[in-house]
């Protein structure tokens, strides 16, 4: 700083200036009178400086809003918030309770691959061709994650990812931002997301160590008996089965607990205030006939959001929404515009998008169990159309297999112990069309699609679905040696899953 200039610095966002001193020398006693008053001039600012709100501890925040994702899988919404009579979550009711629960929220796919590809990317796997579960994209699709970062904002993804394609190098960081709060930066808006496995479909199956290191946070009171669980109509009633259903619920408390971590950190007051966070399952619960299938079971999922100031607390949603909309929703509330290749919509804040009437879901090949299923969901009914209704419901598929419900209600199937209800998944066929009414049958159980009285409004979702295939180019009817003979997904069919199906049982899989 020149000799006679005046210096200038940030501090706390206020632009200060120090006079420079010109002249003779001074003397000792001069220079300390000088420092004493050059020491209460700089009290003095610092003294309006905090007068004024402004912080010198804390850097200047850019105003817009921090975003959380809290991710847990296989579940559909058992949740004591939802209202269901088994479930003990109290730091997810507070959730709810502090910001909306929407009643209408559904995976665009009922298993986790095809769905976090539509997730990460706005865009329908159908559409990209990361449809088939356990497939792989051989070049990767832009991720909003990316508009994210080029806008400014920090992004976390630790964990898991399966997007049915690999990520670049550096797409985000990856350390856990949950065990170590002091990650999250202050002086920009992030993105963390966090994913909980420990409700995983796997984990329904646990071993007795698994199950005690899963559930070694629940009280007594917290654990679930077997003999008062709700089972399906479409479930046999049977102990191995009642025990498979309360380790699932008490799967979900565990998971509660980790939640109230989670909320721990974002309830921070540098954070909560312009903090969103949103809470979700991938796709609904991973028991037999839920996990891999077009019914409300294997589709709907719990979706809680917080935004204070914006969300009013409390509030219920009951309009038609899908994962696939987080993406575009994500970027429209960070201020950072939608791009065209997206086909979700926005359904908060300022641009939310007038309410559908109905939206479309899916499945193709699961693991070696080829099918292709096509939904449509609408307020008070589901459409599904079976491309290939000459397979049947209960394929073989060696993972799923693994759990004991499936285990018990393929040998009663087979033992002839099942009532019509019960017996109808182990068909030998399935019909081409199915319609359910969900506010009379919400378990999916009665088949309309012959009903004399519902062929208009029947036609009105076919139609819907045959729009919607043509609009978003579904990739389902190619076969996927095609994909792969045009470069689109890599050779897993042969490099993995022909030996699975070499492990089936000789056995038919249905009587």
């Amino acid at each position: 700083m020149g000799g006679g200039g005046v210096g200038r610095g940030a501090v706390g966002g206020v632009w200060l200036g120090v006079r420079g001193v010109r002249g003779p020398i001074l003397s000792r006693g001069r220079i300390m009178r000088h420092d004493r008053r050059i020491g209460v001039a700089i009290l003095a600012m610092l003294g309006w400086l905090g007068s004024s709100g402004i912080s010198l501890a804390e850097p200047r925040r850019d105003p817009r809003p921090n975003i959380v994702w809290i991710v847990t899988e296989d579940i559909s919404p058992n949740l004591g918030c939802y209202a269901d009579p088994d479930a003990i979550t109290p730091n997810l009711d507070r959730l709810a309770a502090e910001g909306a629960r929407f009643q209408r929220a559904f995976s665009h796919a009922p298993v986790c691959a095809p769905t976090r590809s539509g997730l990460i990317t706005g865009v329908y796997p159908t559409t990209l061709g990361s449809h088939h579960m356990r497939s792989k994209l051989t070049t990767p699709p832009p991720l909003f994650t990316d508009d994210l970062k080029k806008a400014g904002y920090t992004v976390f993804w630790p964990g898991k990812t399966d997007f049915n394609f690999d990520v670049t190098k550096g797409w985000a960081d990856t350390r856990n931002w949950v065990q170590n709060p002091r990650l999250l930066p202050q002086d920009r808006p992030f993105f963390a997301y966090i994913n909980f496995t420990i409700t995983h479909e796997s984990q329904a199956r646990p071993t007795p160590a698994q199950y005690a290191k899963n559930t070694e946070r629940l009280t007594d009171a917290q654990r679930h008996n077997p003999a008062n669980v709700r089972l399906p109509k479409y479930y046999p009633d049977h102990p191995l089965v009642r025990k498979n259903v309360a380790i699932y619920h008490d799967n979900i408390t565990a998971m509660d607990h980790l939640v109230g971590d989670v909320l721990k950190v974002v309830d921070d007051p540098k954070w909560r205030d312009n903090t969103i966070v949103v809470f979700f399952g991938d796709h609904g619960w991973g028991l037999s006939r839920g996990k891999r299938w077009c019914y409300d079971s294997g589709l709907r999922v719990p979706l809680l959001v917080r935004w204070p100031g914006v969300v009013k607390p409390g509030s219920v949603r009951e309009d038609l929404v899908q994962l696939l909309d987080l993406a575009p929703t994500m970027l429209s509330v960070a201020g950072v515009p939608v791009p065209q290749r997206m086909q979700g919509q926005v359904i908060l804040g300022a641009n939310t998008a007038p309410a559908r009437t109905m939206l479309v879901g899916g499945r193709d090949r699961m693991d070696e169990a080829v099918d292709r299923i096509r939904t449509v969901r609408s307020q008070r009914y589901r459409y599904i159309r079976n491309f290939r209704p000459d397979l049947p419901y209960a394929q073989y598929i060696n993972y799923m297999d693994e759990m004991p419900i499936m285990k018990v209600w393929r040998e009663q199937a087979f033992a002839g112990k099942l009532n019509p209800i019960q017996a109808a998944f182990f068909a030998r066929t399935k019909p081409k069309e199915e319609f359910y009414d969900l506010a009379a049958d919400p378990e999916e159980t009665v088949n309309l699609a012959n009903s004399p009285e519902l062929q208009a409004v029947i036609r009105e979702h076919a139609a819907a679905l045959d729009r919607w295939m043509a609009e978003t180019k579904d990739m389902g009817e190619i076969p996927e040696q095609e994909l792969i003979r045009r470069g689109i997904v890599r050779d897993l069919l042969n490099t993995e899953y022909a030996e699975r199906v070499r492990n089936h049982p000789k056995t038919p899989p249905v009587p």
